[in-house]
C-alpha cells in the first residue's frame, strides 16, 4: 500500500549532520517538498560545499554546532528530527573513533530528548554495519548480526547499534514516534574522494590513471545504492508510521573486483587493478532483504549501477577539473 506524504509545506524539520553526503541530499528533498529545514553540522566530515547552493534559500538554516556538547539554542518546535550525523567511512574509524562513539551516544540522546519535548517524529539513520560480517544472506531486519565488538570497525557498528537501542527505548518508554532505517552501501555526488570507501576510491584512482586498489581477492560483495534511491526510501519511512528497523538499499550485489572493472570501463580509464591487503573485519557479503521495505513502504530502487556510477564519475571529473 503506498505511503501518504506526511511531511511537506508548513512542516519544520531538523537534520543532524546536514552538510554530509547523504544528509545534504535529504535536505534538498525535504526543501523540494516545501519543508523548512534546519541543519546542524560540526564539519569534521561534512562540507559547506554540499549545501552552498542553498545559501539564498529562506527555508534553510545551517548551524555549526557539535551535538556531543549539547544542542545549541533552537527556538521553535520541530515536526520531525532526522539524526544522520556520524563519520561513516573506513578512514574515520581510526581517525575519529571518539567522535563516532560520542555522536552515536551523547548526540543520539540529546536529539531524542528534543524529540520528546517537541512531540516530533524521530528518524534514526542506522546502517547495514549493524549486521557486521553477516552469517545470514541476504540480511533481513530480524537478523541480529555478527559484529566484532572490539575490532577497528566496532566504534561505528556499536555506536549505531546503541543508537538503535536508545531509539527503541524512547519509543517504548515515552511513546515517541520513531523510525530506524538501516542504510546499505550508498554512493553518488558529494562523496569525499579520500573517504576510504570503495567507490570514491576507485573513481579517483581511475580518473588519475593510477592502479585501482582492490582489497583481498576482490571476491567480497556489496550491494550498491545510488543516493537518490536511498533518499526516496528514507522519506517514505519518515512519512509512514513504521518504527522499523527497515533496510534501505538495492539488490545490485557486485564483487569488488567486478565493481573496479566496471568503474574503469565507465570512466574510460586504462588503470590496472591491483590486489592489496584486506582490512580487518571487512564483511564478506552484504545485500539487504528488501521484503519489509516493499511491503510497508512500497519502496523500489530505480537507478541501476551503470547509470548511477556514470553520474558519480561525472561529478568526480568535475571536481578534478575544478582543482586544476
Amino acid at each position: 500500500m503506498p505511503v501518504t506524504q506526511r511531511f511537506g509545506e508548513g512542516h519544520r524539520i531538523l537534520v543532524s549532520g546536514g552538510a554530509g553526503f547523504v544528509p545534504s541530499h535529504t535536505v534538498d528533498a525535504l526543501l523540494a517538498r516545501g519543508c523548512e529545514v534546519v541543519a546542524i553540522d560540526n564539519f569534521i566530515t561534512g562540507s559547506r560545499d554540499n549545501v552552498a547552493h542553498l545559501a539564498g534559500e529562506p527555508r534553510f538554516t545551517l548551524i555549526e554546532a557539535d551535538l556531543t556538547e549539547g544542542l545549541p539554542p533552537l527556538p521553535g518546535r520541530f515536526d520531525a528530527i532526522l539524526h544522520m550525523a556520524s563519520p561513516a567511512s573506513p578512514t574515520d574509524f581510526t581517525k575519529l573513533p571518539m567522535e563516532i562513539l560520542k555522536v552515536g551516544s551523547i548526540g543520539t540522546m540529546a536529539l531524542l530528548e528534543r524529540a520528546v519535548e517537541d512531540a516530533a517524529r524521530f528518524l534514526m539513520a542506522s546502517t547495514s554495519e549493524a549486521y557486521g560480517d553477516p552469517l545470514v544472506h541476504p540480511q533481513p531486519e530480524s537478523y541480529w548480526g555478527n559484529v566484532n565488538p572490539n575490532g577497528i570497525r566496532s566504534v561505528y557498528d556499536e555506536s549505531k547499534r546503541f543508537s538503535e537501542a536508545a531509539t527503541m527505548a524512547y519509543h517504548r518508554f515515552h511513546g515517541l514516534d520513531t523510525a530506524i532505517v538501516r542504510i546499505f552501501n550508498t554512493y553518488g555526488p558529494r562523496m569525499r574522494p579520500d573517504d576510504g570507501r570503495a567507490i570514491p576510491t576507485f573513481i579517483d584512482q581511475a580518473l588519475r590513471g593510477t592502479p585501482l586498489t582492490v582489497q583481498g581477492t576482490g571476491a567480497q560483495t556489496r550491494s550498491i545504492t545510488y543516493v537518490d534511491d536511498l533518499v526516496r526510501g528514507i522519506l517514505l519511512l519518515l512519512d509512514s508510521r513504521e518504527p522499523g528497523p527497515i533496510n534501505c538499499g538495492t539488490e545490485h550485489e557486485i564483487t569488488m573486483l567486478d565493481l573496479a572493472s566496471l568503474i574503469v570501463r565507465l570512466a574510460g580509464s586504462d588503470s590496472p587493478i591491483e590486489l592489496v591487503e584486506r582490512a580487518p573485519d571487512d564483511p564478506e557479503k552484504r545485500r539487504p532483504d528488501l521484503t519489509l521495505a516493499r511491503q510497508k513502504l512500497g519502496y523500489e530502487p530505480q537507478v541501476g549501477p551503470e547509470e548511477g556510477l556514470s553520474r558519480t564519475i561525472d561529478y568526480f571529473r568535475t571536481l578534478s577539473n575544478a582543482s586544476q
